[in-house]
Parts: C-alpha cells; structure tokens; sequence
C-alpha cells in the first residue's frame, strides 16, 4: 500500500519513515502542483505548486496507515503554514496526500481527534487533498541522510529530530 505525506523538507521525512517496521521504501518526491515532471531546482522557487513529499510503501499487516500517520504528525509541525523550521515556502507545507477514501476518512479523523484533545498549541493546517502525480526526486535526493551525514543541514536539523524520534520509539 502506499502513503504519501508532505511534512517539510523530504531529507528529514524519509530518514524518519526509514526506521519503521513495516515501511518497505520511501521515496522523496513532488506532488500537489501544476507543472509536470518538476525539477528540485523548479520546486524551490514555489512557482510549481509541488510540496515535498515522501511516498511510502509500506506492509498494512505490519503498520497501519494510523500509525503512519501518528508518526507523521509527531515528526513535524502542523501549525505552521508552509513552513517547517527554518524552511519556508508552499513546498514546505504539512499535507496528507490520500490515495483512497480509506485514507482520507483516517486523516481527517486524526486530525480531528489531536484538535480535539489541544495536542498542539496552535490550531493544525495540515491540507487532506487527493494524491495526484507523484514525480520522483532526482537520484542524489535517495536515501540523502544516510548518505550524507556530514552535510551540515543534516547534523543540525536531521540528526536531532531522528535521535528524539528513535528515543520515542524505544521509550514507547
């Protein structure tokens, strides 16, 4: 089954999405805008309309589309309009990219349900739109954490942010 979330910058996203059980790969990628096959370059300038996404094939018998979504929304913040940290622009923007009415329902339940209980301190923007065309990111996009891990971006942002969420994972 595949899932697709668009939660800031795709560099961090995959490296989370990496260490769950279940999840069989995670692709980097565009989706949401208006030009076809965008370049990393083109999404960039937020003249595409393209977020960057990660597109996760995953096992259902192993992790539930709730899970996936658990771990989306405790990895990034879904309060702030297309931004995640020091990254803005609409390609930075929180959204869940459903691929069926399954899907959809489960989302919007969830955000319901963290609405309801004031998880967040500020209300969640996170868009539930349709998945449409999934554009690939370029090669050097795949797998960028773990293959860079001296880039100073993924020492300061994505080395904490994965370090906290495996702590939570074993604490869980």
């Amino acid at each position: 089954m595949k899932a697709t979330f668009g939660g800031g910058c795709f560099w961090c996203t995959e490296a989370i999405f990496q260490q769950l059980a279940g999840v069989n790969t995670v692709l980097p990628g565009y989706m949401g805008g208006h030009k076809e096959n965008p370049t990393y370059k083109e999404v960039c300038t937020g003249e595409t309309g393209h977020a960057e996404v990660v597109q996760i094939d995953y096992n259902p018998n192993k992790i539930s589309y709730k899970n996936l979504l658990g771990v989306f929304f405790k990895t990034h913040d879904p309060t702030t309009l297309n931004r995640q940290g020091n990254d803005i622009g609409t390609q930075y923007r929180s959204a869940v990219f459903y691929h069926d009415a399954e899907q959809k329902f489960e989302a919007e339940t969830f955000i319901n349900k963290l609405t309801e209980e004031n998880v967040f301190d500020s209300p969640i923007v996170t868009e539930v739109v349709e998945a449409q065309t999934f554009y690939e990111a370029e090669d050097y996009h795949h797998d960028y954490f773990n293959n860079n891990p001296e880039n100073a971006y993924c020492a300061a942002v994505i080395q904490p942010k994965l370090q906290k969420f495996l702590k939570s994972l074993a604490n869980a």
